[in-house]
This record gives C-alpha cells, sequence and structure tokens, in this order.
C-alpha cells in the first residue's frame, strides 16, 4: 500500500505488500521487497535494494550519497538484506566508488540517529546503537554491537561478537568475541553475548583462555600468537588468531593494568 502522499519514482520497483507511509520520498532506481514498511517522511534513494520484512522509521534516510569529497556522482549502490530495523533519523550512505556498494546484512537494529557511512560490510544480527558512527569501509561482524555515541575510524574491522561500549572510540580493529572501551582498549571476553548465541561453556572457557595469553600480558603480540598456535585451538581460538593475523590496522590493545580489567570477563 502507497499513502497518496508519498512521492514515489516511477523508475521504483515495490513490492504489492510493501507500506509506503505519508510523504515518505522513493527516489530512483530503488527496490522494495514484500512487508518492507516505509514509515512517514522516511527517504529511500540512490538505488537502495531492500528485502523483506524491514522497517525504516520516521525521518531515517537510506541510500544517499556519500560523505566523501572524493566522490563524483558515480552509479553506486545500497544493499539491505532481510528484517532490519532503522530508526529514527538512522543515515545508511551507498558506495563512493563507481559499482560498489553498501552492505547489510540480515536482522540488524540501526537505532536513531545512528550513521553507517559508504561501503561498510554489516553481518547479521548487528545492532548499531543510538548516536554511533561507523565511518567508511568499517566491517561488522555477526552479532557485532556498537553501543550508542561510539566512533568508529574507517577501515576498521569489528569481529564477531564483539562489543563497544557506550562513547568509546577505535582506530584499531576489534577482534571477535572481546568488549572494548575507552580507545580501543579490549577489558573482557563477551561472556553474555556468548552465552545469548549458543556457544558452549568449553568454548567460553577456550575464548576466555585465549583472551588472557593474547591480551593481559604485556608482551609481543606474535609470541602470544605463537603459544596458541603452538597447541590445539579450538575453532572460535583459531578464528580469534586468525582475525588478529589479518589485521592490517594493528588490533586493540589489552587493559594496561590487571586492575583495570573486567572480572566478568
Amino acid at each position: 500500500m502507497i499513502h497518496p502522499t508519498a512521492i514515489v519514482d516511477s523508475h521504483a520497483e515495490i513490492d504489492a505488500s510493501a507500506e509506503i507511509g505519508a510523504y515518505a520520498v522513493i527516489e530512483g532506481k530503488v527496490r522494495i521487497g514484500p512487508r518492507t514498511r516505509i514509515f512517514p517522511h522516511a527517504v529511500v534513494t540512490g538505488g537502495a535494494v531492500l528485502g523483506a520484512d524491514n522497517e525504516v522509521h520516521y525521518g531515517a534516510v537510506l541510500g544517499d550519497v556519500p560523505q566523501d569529497v572524493a566522490f563524483r556522482g558515480a552509479e553506486s549502490f545500497l544493499e539491505i538484506g532481510d528484517g532490519n530495523v532503522f530508526r529514527e533519523n538512522a543515515t545508511i550512505h551507498r558506495g563512493t566508488k563507481p559499482g560498489t556498494a553498501t552492505v547489510i546484512g540480515d536482522r540488524g537494529y540501526f537505532m536513531h540517529n545512528s550513521h553507517v557511512a559508504h561501503n561498510c560490510r554489516i553481518g547479521n544480527d548487528a545492532i548499531v546503537a543510538g548516536g554511533a558512527m561507523l565511518s567508511g569501509y568499517v566491517e561488522l561482524g555477526e552479532r557485532g554491537f556498537v553501543s550508542g555515541n561510539c566512533v568508529v575510524h574507517q577501515f576498521v574491522r569489528i569481529g564477531r561478537l564483539a562489543l563497544l561500549r557506550g562513547q568509546s572510540r577505535t582506530s584499531r580493529d576489534v577482534p571477535p568475541f572481546c568488549i572494548m572501551d575507552g580507545t580501543h582498549t579490549v577489558r573482557a571476553v563477551n561472556l553474555v553475548g556468548l552465552r545469548r548465541a549458543g556457544f558452549s561453556p568449553a568454548s567460553i572457557r577456550a575464548i576466555r583462555n585465549a583472551f588472557k595469553v593474547v591480551f593481559l600480558r604485556r608482551r609481543n603480540l606474535k609470541t602470544a600468537l605463537a603459544e596458541l598456535e603452538a597447541g590445539p585451538m579450538a575453532p572460535e581460538v583459531s578464528e580469534l588468531v586468525e582475525f588478529v593475523r589479518s589485521s592490517t590496522r594493528g588490533v586493540c590493545f589489552g587493559p594496561r593494568s590487571v586492575d583495570s580489567v573486567d572480572a566478568a570477563g
């Protein structure tokens, strides 16, 4: 159903079961999938493709041009999966280089005033809380959680089930399964997230032990990784090690003193 006051481009493709609210703007070659709801005063533009069962709330803007001074008007895209929620005034920009895309997975939750910049890649079941800002080319892993008013530098990778605490900031990669706060400092393992995701007690113990080896001892990172690799590694520990080894920006630091380590981690 399309509200009579909505502004809908003739080139847009809108599934018959989708809902377009009052004064919403659908601009350009947009595609909107089944049962997706575009609330009043929301804007979907720039060749955005939305799958099924998404919600785009009041004032949200999806697919606008990137905030990149090098952008020259090339055709680029925003690709959104199924079951995502974009709350009030969230902004998700399309790619900046010709033919490139910003990619959002399934079942993500983007709270009020959150921002996802050009060419970001967001995994399934991720959450970006109110006021958080992801710069260009950021990768946010599956079930990653970026808390309120966090800022993430361009090209940073945030691993699976990592959690950034409120008002934290990082220009370094955030390893999977970890809790980060302050300035790219990991404090603990995301125990609550791991349990909610169904990780076994044995897997959680393996992750916690690996965290202690890599981040709680002030020593050379390569030496710590080699210690882990010298013995048998659970799949989750292998994932952590591979993430750290593949980093080009460097990964977050561990806490500078044992006293600042979270007991829960």
